[in-house]
């Protein structure tokens, strides 16, 4: 059995110890996953009632027992209806990151065919940007590098057009039909405009509102790069794996498209929503008792 070594009556073996590293592993990314919500809360009370359900088994107090057993019986059944949101959340996160999400893998393995670059011009999405943001017209951007998005693409209008400057400027124009939503691009082209996003279930800094909360939500169901431009501000921000990076430059926007484009690794360079609540506070303080 790979027996490393004893602790008391205990034996360890190596089996034990990636057992125990794996465990670890997933009850931290489900702490990751719940971690701002309500449900850590609710996840926090079903840990209490088994911890005394396991309490009050081994002192032998058999009616709370049987209470308690009746109860943590049909818990995993009341779980997965509490948890819906998140079970799906992490299923969402483990098809997001396996081979298998690429829609054209099947033919990358069947038949060796060299995986095209999705890298494209990117000027008309810079263009529109700063058009948009110079005028405070909002705009919510979707840019995938390996997926149409068929699913949220189907809820809004189907184009499948070339990107340009006018084009998006256009849609995003308030008297426009299209504007309320989002457009997808996908390989140079917008696949569909006035698209509905999923809203982050996270709490936000009050400073976003539901566009950014929509890109935040996006960002954590997709494989996506969002781009936002705030209708009261007309600052630019983008949304990745659920994290965001605020007020950027039209020279730090282009660079994160394109390194994201050419599948280059730019998730370490985004930051929790969390912590533009705290330099918002900070500021607050510092603000105060200047005065």
């Amino acid at each position: 059995m790979n027996l490393l070594f004893k602790i008391g009556f205990l034996e360890i073996s190596i089996v034990n110890i990636i057992d125990i590293t794996l465990v670890s592993m997933l009850l931290y990314q489900v702490y990751k996953l719940l971690r701002g919500s309500v449900a850590i809360k609710i996840f926090l009370g079903f840990l209490s009632i088994y911890l005394i359900y396991l309490m009050v088994s081994a002192l032998k107090m058999e009616l709370l027992s049987i209470i308690l057993g009746q109860f943590m019986g049909v818990g995993v059944i009341a779980a997965i209806i509490i948890f819906a949101p998140e079970i799906r959340k992490f299923l969402l996160i483990i098809g997001r990151s396996s081979i298998l999400s690429n829609e054209n893998v099947l033919q990358e393995l069947l038949f060796w065919r060299k995986r095209e670059t999705q890298a494209f011009n990117i000027n008309p999405i810079i263009d529109a940007a700063k058009s948009l943001s110079g005028t405070n017209m909002g705009a919510l951007m979707v840019i995938s590098r390996n997926s149409e998005l068929k699913f949220y693409a189907e809820s809004g209008d189907l184009m499948d057009a070339l990107v340009s400057k006018r084009l998006l400027i256009s849609i995003f124009n308030k008297y426009s039909p299209l504007h309320d939503g989002a457009v997808i691009i996908y390989n140079g082209k917008v696949k569909a405009a006035r698209c509905i996003l999923p809203v982050t279930e996270r709490d936000v800094p009050a400073q976003f509102g539901l566009r950014h909360r929509a890109a935040i939500g996006m960002s954590e169901a997709t494989d996506t790069l969002v781009l936002i431009v705030s209708e009261e501000t007309g600052q630019i921000s983008l949304a990745r794996n659920g994290k965001i990076l605020h007020n950027l430059s039209f020279q730090e926007v282009r660079e994160f498209i394109n390194d994201y484009l050419t599948g280059v690794d730019i998730d370490d360079k985004f930051e929790p929503v969390t912590v533009y609540e705290r330099n918002r506070s900070k500021s607050n303080r510092s603000t105060s008792s200047a005065s």
